[in-house]
């Protein structure tokens, strides 16, 4: 493996053994669950608005790191982000894991993120890492159904 993949694989490895912001929050005006039935993921994403903002923004549940790691990176890249930030943040990720052609995603805002860049060649695996991001969206949309990735 090269030396850019190495240092990918250790961020993935990292936010899977020490998530960042992995807790229930209390007082969040917003949660969502979500499920992904193909490799048995799951989270639920807790929100707290200020406004528009995310003022905080946490997560719970098991998964493989990939889906852990997501939802670590996602929360930090989304505290103190707008409501429409974080929609656009989440169709420029979305964008990073299936594109046929590689977007320019540390350009587009997306900083450590790039690290899941790679998902795109296993299928199986964009799904886990867009879980928490679907759910995120469900909880900012207020929808009460489970998230699903299928």
């Amino acid at each position: 493996m090269n030396e850019l993949g190495d240092l990918y694989q250790q961020v993935i490895l990292d936010h899977n053994r020490q998530p960042r912001n992995f807790r229930r929050l209390e007082g969040a005006v917003r949660r969502a669950d979500g499920h992904n039935p193909l490799c048995g993921d799951r989270v639920t994403i807790y929100v707290d608005l200020d406004g528009d903002r995310l003022r905080d923004i946490t997560f719970e549940g098991s998964g493989c790191a990939i889906s852990k790691a997501s939802a670590s990176m996602m929360t930090e890249i989304l505290k103190g982000k707008t409501r429409a930030e974080a929609e656009e943040l989440f169709r420029i990720f979305h964008r990073l894991v299936t594109a046929d052609a590689p977007a320019q995603a540390a350009g587009d805002g997306l900083g450590k993120l790039v690290v899941f860049s790679g998902v795109r060649e296993f299928p199986v695996r964009v799904k886990c890492a867009t879980l928490a991001w679907h759910t995120m969206r469900s909880a900012l949309q207020g929808k009460s159904a489970t998230a699903s990735t299928e």
